[in-house]
């Protein structure tokens, strides 16, 4: 792919346009971008007055293989009635491809915002959250990655030392930062939980309701431990989140026993995901729509601000872990 392919720079309307008519769908109500920066993401509505969406994968991010595992996962899940937005298939295929582009076609699923202050909402989460890790323990992906140090934290470690985003002057103390945080998760960090397929990306903004939680987005799907898909939904202080977790593990066990050595893996993954998330818009930089989406890259103050950030979760990482009520 050329860097204007892994750019989006020509997938024009037109292209996606054409790319469905292939499929035999004809767009008749226009296309309305959704909230996405990875991938391509459009709603739109048929001759027939169905709505449907079409999402337009990022090339070089994942092969064929790996949108395929996350297709599959979602389909395991429907197929297990648990409430995910899985795609359609076309001539029983659900991975397609136009002009070098993979896409796929969901039906629109709608609902309103999750609300994550909801305490009888976020105990459905969790009961619905056992059931997806009692489908994602079934089997674990094979070609899509592992969540561990090396990919969200020894690479985009590399990725700042070379980056010119980050003023000459400041990149010194950011770096020592960035160090000390993976000294402290590496303290931190251990093995002992099983492999299970994931949301991987599970905060509210990727939880729809709908007379219950509808789970959207598997674009992050990957193995790793189950604890992955609770910690983003905690918010609030210490004691807010443990009643949080409290009533979402009591709620998730109905059906999917929880490891609690987990828990000491919420504040590593933390501070996993801080430092994925700044590398990741870094790699994206060549995008047009991240310097205008994220122009605080670019500030002096954001840099001292996230040097700071690290450090503060270096020492959140030398407390005690999140602990939930022994069980007797």
């Amino acid at each position: 792919m050329t860097c204007n392919a892994f750019t989006f720079q020509t997938l024009h309307p037109d292209t996606i346009m054409d790319a469905l008519f292939a499929q035999g769908i004809r767009v008749d109500s226009g296309l309305t971008a959704l909230n996405s920066y990875e991938n391509r993401v459009y709603q739109f509505q048929d001759e027939n007055r169905r709505r449907y969406v079409v999402k337009f994968y990022r090339p070089e991010r994942w092969s064929a293989a790996q949108i395929l595992e996350e297709h599959e996962f979602a389909l395991d899940l429907q197929r297990d009635d648990v409430p995910v937005a899985a795609p359609l298939a076309f001539n029983h295929q659900t991975l397609l491809t136009h002009q070098g582009f993979y896409f796929a076609v969901f039906p629109s699923v709608g609902g309103r915002q999750f609300e994550a202050d909801n305490l009888d909402q976020m105990e459905w989460v969790g009961r619905y959250l056992g059931r997806l890790h009692q489908t994602g323990s079934k089997k674990r992906f094979t070609h899509r990655p592992d969540i561990g140090v090396k990919e969200y934290l020894i690479e985009p470690r590399q990725l700042f030392e070379t980056t010119t985003l980050i003023p000459a002057s400041l990149k010194e103390a950011f770096l020592s930062a960035v160090d000390k945080l993976i000294d402290a998760v590496m303290e931190q960090w251990h093995s002992r939980f099983n492999l299970l397929r994931l949301h991987g990306d599970c905060h509210a903004g990727n939880i729809l309701w709908r007379d219950g939680p509808m789970f959207v987005d598997l674009d992050d799907a990957r193995n790793g431990p189950a604890v992955q898909d609770l910690w983003m939904l905690l918010h609030g202080d210490k004691a807010e989140q443990r009643m949080q977790l409290e009533m979402i593990v009591e709620a998730y066990e109905e059906f999917c026993e929880f490891n609690r050595t987990e828990l000491g893996l919420i504040e590593p993954l933390r501070a996993m995901r801080q430092v994925y998330y700044l590398a990741w818009l870094i790699r994206r930089w060549d995008d047009p729509a991240f310097p205008k989406n994220f122009p605080w890259l670019c500030s002096e103050d954001q840099w001292r601000r996230q040097t700071s950030i690290f450090l503060n979760q270096v020492n959140v990482l030398q407390e005690p872990p999140l602990a939930l009520t022994p069980m007797y």
